[in-house]
């Protein structure tokens, strides 16, 4: 490829001119940050090397832990939490976790071997009710900054940021009520795990407010927050005759589809589903899915400048920071059958 077709490619992905381009390329002043930033991602997305002029000094480590990568919302978080902490300068070391690979605890002990300036945790042993917090307390002890995200502890000093999970099922509700169901039951992972637990909390207040139901426990199903588990909780509740699902997460949510089509129940005609997350792609799954959108990209941004403030030593309130979800209406929720 020419350099001209190059400068060109970039032009078009970055929306800037080619001059503003070559004067990135060739480290000439006269271009603003923003347009820097835009020439800098162009060759990141269209897979170009970036010249060792342009490749900036890390400010130090940042440790971001992640679950498993099969729920698609966490490579969500951590590719908007890695590209906020370049943006500032910071290289994060990612680490992933498998059933049977390395362990939360192994990682951070890499972490500290690598000297890292501080750690984000998202979804971690945090998030786990019958997890011990001392490893976090041991952590905070010694002066590690750390943020942790979905998953509240009171027993942990640390900032926490939350998507507000009891909120988002009042809202499911309330839209599967305005649509005229009056059977909704829930398909839910754990309930050792926070988010879980809250889930759980709000959709049951919800069921009592809104429906009046004097017993909404009997709406839950509880099984793992997988495709195969989000169907086994889902023919549950439709044999108990649901005509609305909510679901803990949207992976969950496709095997609560695959649980009605397997009954041979539409969706929505004869069976509504709601997800959780909005990850990315769920918009084209057959039929789209309605969802709770998480904050993502504000929760992203939150957790790096809040790391951030942590290893600057202006400090941010170790409490916790809630972030409201968006319902997210598509084709898989409709009117309530009749009859």
């Amino acid at each position: 490829m020419s350099s001209r077709t190059r400068l060109t490619d970039l032009a078009d992905q970055a929306g800037v001119s080619t001059a503003t381009v070559s004067r990135v390329l060739n480290g000439k002043p006269g271009v603003s940050a923003q347009a820097r930033q835009a020439v800098l991602a162009a060759l990141d997305m269209l897979g170009y090397e970036r010249p060792e002029k342009l490749r900036g000094k890390s400010a130090g480590l940042i440790g971001l832990v992640v679950p498993e990568l099969s729920n698609p919302v966490f490579p969500n978080f951590a590719q908007k939490i890695e590209a906020a902490l370049t943006h500032s300068g910071y290289t994060p070391l990612l680490c992933t976790q498998a059933p049977g690979g390395t362990t939360e605890d192994e990682y951070v002990q890499i972490l500290l071997d690598h000297s890292v300036a501080g750690i984000i945790f998202v979804s971690g042993l945090h998030a786990d009710s019958e997890a011990s917090p001392e490893r976090y307390q041991r952590l905070h002890s010694r002066g590690m900054p750390m943020v942790l995200i979905n998953g509240y502890s009171a027993s942990v000093d640390a900032p926490f940021i939350s998507s507000d999970d009891a909120g988002s099922m009042d809202l499911a509700v309330r839209h599967l009520v305005a649509q005229g169901h009056t059977r909704i039951g829930l398909a839910i992972g754990p309930q050792r795990f926070v988010p879980a637990e809250r889930k759980v909390a709000g959709f049951t207040a919800a069921l009592r407010e809104r429906l009046g139901v004097s017993d909404p426990g009997e709406h839950v199903a509880t099984s793992l927050f997988t495709v195969e588990g989000g169907q086994a909780a889902a023919t549950e509740l439709l044999a108990s005759g649901h005509t609305a699902i909510v679901c803990g997460s949207d992976i969950m949510a496709l095997g609560a589809i695959r649980a009605a089509r397997s009954r041979g129940l539409s969706v929505p005609g004869e069976v509504s589903v709601v997800g959780y997350d909005d990850s990315p792609l769920i918009a084209f799954t057959d039929p789209p899915l309605t969802t709770i959108r998480q904050s993502v990209d504000a929760m992203s941004t939150a957790a790096v400048s809040t790391i951030l403030a942590e290893i600057d030593g202006t400090g941010a309130p170790h409490t916790e920071m809630l972030f409201t979800p968006e319902l997210i209406v598509r084709d898989s929720t409709a009117a309530a059958p009749q009859g």
